[in-house]
């Protein structure tokens, strides 16, 4: 099957190519084209409009969507969830799990190798957020279920199942730190979040292979008095550590739009990524989140006493969006931060990322007004408007 895109606004790791074209054969990208005119031989072409073409976004940080969450552990609610935010220009995604006991560990990991199994799965693995966190920042996590490092828990979900991929922990924890080592050396991403851990608890993390920070600004201190003292919190030693990665929640609620601005200036775009931390309430006709001590108010998820925010209601294009009409930031920064960052964050960038000959055919067309209009995913329409109408043209 033969697919072109043509009349394209088309973003390339090397710029933008006007009028351009994107070939797609099966579900890969064939070619990137600065011609825009139809080839010959196409199955299917789509006409762009002269609208931005972009790679297709990954999150590395998903719960849910749809009314759908990851940790009901089973196949229709993670395909559900998937789909939500396939609809939204995620293209790949990994399965976040909340602070969860071991049992439901277990489930969700059985669920999601068996999906990552199936041909053009958007889902590209597993991340435990918890539940080695530290209490005091906990936030809308469960605290029954908040616990110290288990080294039989961790070795057993890493070495037992394949989707492993990210594992959030709270630095300043008893035996965080062989956790890093550990599983770092079996190729899982270590990042760090809920936490209250100070620079030398920081930087002891980033020496044992700690490499991103979990929503940053988000469960979390900042500059902070200890009596009559002076502290940097885990925000600013992060920010000391350049090489140490972000993730941004870019609703422009979780974090403002002049913080969004000031990562953007400090960690920059091969530092920053986006993610949604969507909860499963998020594109659905339940006002209702998975978690019943969580509301939904001011667009955004709460606990109810209001004492911290709880997940969000985003999608992939809402960040985008956020990011250049709120933040200011170029659009061409704004989609690297969603697809190209967390592609190279999560090793992916060999498949995914990025409109290059040979990578996925994951591909979003945003309008001029950043508004969604087409997806396709592998090579296949996900979702498109009446501007992007396909014209069948036979083989000859």
């Amino acid at each position: 099957m033969l697919t072109q895109i043509y009349n394209g606004h088309v973003l390339t790791p090397e710029g933008w190519i006007q009028g351009g074209s994107v070939i797609i054969e099966d579900n890969r990208i064939k070619e990137v084209s600065k011609s825009s005119r139809l080839m010959e031989g196409m199955d299917k072409t789509y006409d762009a409009h002269d609208m931005n073409v972009v790679p297709g976004g990954v999150d590395l940080h998903c719960h849910g969507g749809g009314g759908s969450d990851f940790q009901e552990c089973t196949r229709e609610a993670f395909q559900n969830a998937v789909l939500t935010h396939l609809r939204h220009g995620t293209t790949s995604v990994y399965a976040t799990l909340s602070s969860s006991p071991i049992d439901m560990m277990e489930k969700a990991c059985q669920v999601c190798d068996e999906l990552m199994r199936e041909p053009d799965s958007t889902i590209m693995g597993m991340h435990m957020e918890g539940p080695y966190f530290n209490p005091s920042k906990a936030g809308a996590q469960m605290p029954e279920v908040i616990r110290i490092p288990d080294p039989n828990e961790y070795r057993h979900i890493v070495e037992d199942f394949d989707c492993m991929r990210r594992w959030d922990t709270a630095p300043e924890l008893p035996g965080a730190v062989e956790m890093g080592k550990y599983i770092t050396g079996k190729g899982v991403i270590a990042a760090i979040g809920h936490t209250a851990a100070e620079y030398p608890q920081v930087k002891a993390a980033w020496d044992a292979g700690y490499t991103l920070a979990t929503h940053f600004y988000n469960a979390m201190p900042g500059f902070h008095n200890v009596r009559e003292f002076k502290h940097a919190g885990t925000v600013e030693s992060i920010y000391l550590l350049h090489d140490m990665a972000v993730e941004v929640i870019a609703d422009g609620i979780h974090v403002p739009a002049t913080l969004l601005s000031l990562v953007y200036h400090i960690k920059g775009v091969e530092h920053t990524a986006l993610c949604t931390d969507a909860l499963a309430v998020t594109d659905s006709d339940s006002e209702h989140a998975f978690d019943p001590r969580v509301i939904i108010e001011d667009g955004v998820c709460k606990l109810s006493d209001r004492s911290a925010l709880a997940g969000s209601i985003a999608t992939m294009d809402r960040l985008i969006k956020t990011m250049v009409r709120v933040a200011e930031v170029p659009l061409h920064d704004a989609v690297r931060m969603a697809s190209e960052t967390p592609a190279r964050i999560m090793g992916i960038y060999d498949r995914k990322g990025s409109l290059q000959r040979g990578k996925d055919a994951d591909i979003l067309i945003l309008d001029d007004d950043i508004n969604l209009r087409s997806v396709f995913s592998m090579g296949k329409f996900v979702k498109g408007s009446d501007r992007i109408a396909p014209a069948i043209i036979e083989r000859r």
